[in-house]
């Protein structure tokens, strides 16, 4: 144990230098059964002295945890502080405030979880500021009910340590605030031309006629187009940003920022008509929000030098952009309006459907936020474009969410489509198996006497005179249909015989207390599998993840009488 308990140590210090000071005891485990396997007898305290390792080791600051592990290792490098995202420019420690800004057109997805988890994981990298951003002064695609769904997935996957959350539309008279400024400082103005006409005069770098308005004659239209009993009509005056009408890049020639939009907003009804567009309130909030750094997709590269412009007019040092590639996925169009059609024509069941790569449906099915969150920063930061069929995608996340839940999943028995077999020569015994081999040793009763149930497919697939394992029972051999002969108790561990689930019948399962438990489990094509499975799993939690051995990770969705209903997750 002395050992064990200096391998901990030393494991807790690399694990909190490589998490900014905080070591994660259930990320210990592996590393010290790995070098003592024998330990696996002694779970109870093993895991005492990890959790005591632990608790030390995170008691003391990073530059300390630093110094004692390079008296441990003297071959450590800072550089292992440093693995998984590149560090940002210019950034400094609990200064950093980066931000995520979806539209609310429907619950966050797989595409959404990329960016969130980059900008989330850098703004914990130097212990600075998340804010998640709503970006909804587009009334025309807004979806009622989204601005609840992404604030619960946005939690759910940051885990909750999102600093602020910020809703655009509550901001409007803010934001008019503003206009008003920049009107005074002659870099607004109200335009009235035919927007094909101002094509034309921006692609021959020509000023319109309503650039050089006087400050008292924008301020008339201003009011204008907030009026919505006298004022202009939609489409017919937008306000411009006077930038240049003889830049090198036409698309940043005198760009709008306001627009008029009488579309019912569900949130602020027809409270406002006015609205502002995407770069002016990104570069408000940005510069109200003290943001030091931007990540986001790179065709928003135009974007950020337009924000640049305003903040320059009110003196604010803009942020520093960062640009990513997209993420595009093959197999799935992830996509919030071509999914909601699917929902609305009753092909989807909702946002939780476990069909669809959702964070609702994830969530639903037992992935981790942290699983979504190592994914991106396996991707990285990089501008180049990526293609991934949504199959590569879940086996890549499936491995890493595998690594958190695999150590503190349960097992149970599951016998799909069961099939009851006698087996001769079998006596009543009582058998304790462990909740989990490494660290839950018993906790599942088993009494069995020459009944079992053993699974349809398994049953159909043995041979006569075939010989086969009940696991963790008996050996037994195929007689004739469902006959079987008992063989042996004892288990070598070099035994290449067929292993099959079971569960125990005997007419006694009452006094036993061994009633068996209907289960369901929702497949991931949202077929159904039914079956039984063993009594431990009734007083299970909804929401609880465990593992139905040789089948795969399940999620309790909901107990429906005395039937289970569980989500598959993945093996």
């Amino acid at each position: 144990m002395d050992k064990i308990k200096k391998l901990a140590k030393t494991l807790a210090l690399q694990n909190a230098v490589k998490h900014e000071g905080k070591a994660n005891p259930k990320a210990l485990i592996g590393g010290v059964l790995g070098s003592f396997p024998e330990a696996k007898t002694q779970m109870k305290e093993v895991i005492k002295i990890i959790n005591e390792s632990t608790t030390e080791v995170n008691k003391l600051s990073l530059e300390e945890q630093e110094n004692l592990l390079r008296k441990e290792r003297p071959d450590f490098d800072k550089k292992e502080k440093k693995e998984g995202l590149k560090p940002l420019p210019e950034a400094e420690e609990r200064k950093v405030v980066m931000r995520f800004e979806p539209s609310p057109s429907g619950p966050l997805h797989v595409g959404h979880a990329y960016p969130l988890s980059l900008n989330l994981e850098y703004s914990k990298m130097y212990k600075g500021k998340f804010i998640l951003r709503i970006s909804d002064t587009n009334p025309d695609n807004i979806d009622p009910g989204a601005y609840e769904a992404i604030q619960r997935d946005a939690e759910w996957l940051a885990e909750d340590e999102i600093a602020e959350v910020i809703i655009q539309s509550d901001n409007m008279e803010k934001y008019y605030k503003y206009a008003v400024e920049l009107f005074k400082k002659g870099k607004l103005y109200v335009c009235t031309c035919d927007s094909e006409k101002f094509k034309e005069y921006k692609l021959k770098g020509e000023e319109c006629p309503c650039r050089n308005l006087s400050l008292e004659e924008n301020k008339e239209r201003w009011i204008k187009m907030k009026d919505i009993h006298h004022g202009y009509k939609p489409g017919e005056a937008v306000v411009r940003y006077k930038s240049s009408m003889t830049h090198k890049n036409p698309a940043m020639r005198d760009f709008a920022v306001f627009r008029i939009n009488e579309t019912r907003h569900p949130r602020q009804e027809n409270k406002y008509r006015l609205w502002p567009m995407m770069n002016f309130t990104v570069s408000i909030d940005d510069m109200d929000e003290g943001m030091t750094h931007t990540l986001r997709g790179k065709d928003h590269a135009d974007n950020a030098k337009k924000q640049a412009m305003i903040h320059e007019d009110f003196g604010f040092k803009t942020p520093i952009a960062i640009s990513v590639g997209r993420i595009n996925f093959e197999g799935f169009p992830v996509s919030c309006s071509k999914t909601k059609v699917r929902i609305n024509s009753g092909e989807f069941e909702g946002w939780n459907d476990v069909r669809i790569p959702f964070l609702p449906a994830l969530r639903r099915r037992g992935y981790q936020p942290e699983a979504l969150r190592k994914y991106a920063v396996q991707v990285g930061v990089t501008k180049n474009d990526k293609t991934v069929h949504i199959k590569d995608y879940y086996k890549q996340l499936n491995a890493l969410n595998k690594e958190l839940i695999d150590p503190v999943s349960n097992r149970y028995f599951f016998v799909e489509e069961p099939i009851k077999i006698i087996v001769k020569n079998s006596d009543y015994k009582e058998i304790e198996l462990d909740l989990h081999p490494d660290n839950k040793k018993g906790g599942r009763l088993f009494f069995t006497n020459n009944n079992f149930y053993i699974p349809k497919k398994d049953f159909e697939n043995t041979k006569e005179g075939e010989v086969i394992r009940l696991i963790d029972c008996m050996t037994i051999k195929k007689i004739k249909d469902k006959e079987f002969e008992f063989i042996k108790n004892k288990y070598e561990k070099n035994d290449t015989t067929k292993l099959i689930q079971w569960l125990p019948v005997g007419d006694d399962e009452k006094e036993l207390g061994t009633k068996l438990i209907d289960t369901k489990i929702i497949m991931p094509d949202n077929s159904i599998i039914k079956g039984l499975s063993e009594r431990t799993i009734k007083k299970l939690a909804t929401g609880t993840i465990i593992q139905f051995q040789r089948l795969g990770f399940c999620k309790l969705d909901q107990t429906i009488g005395e039937t289970k209903v569980f989500c598959f997750g993945h093996k």
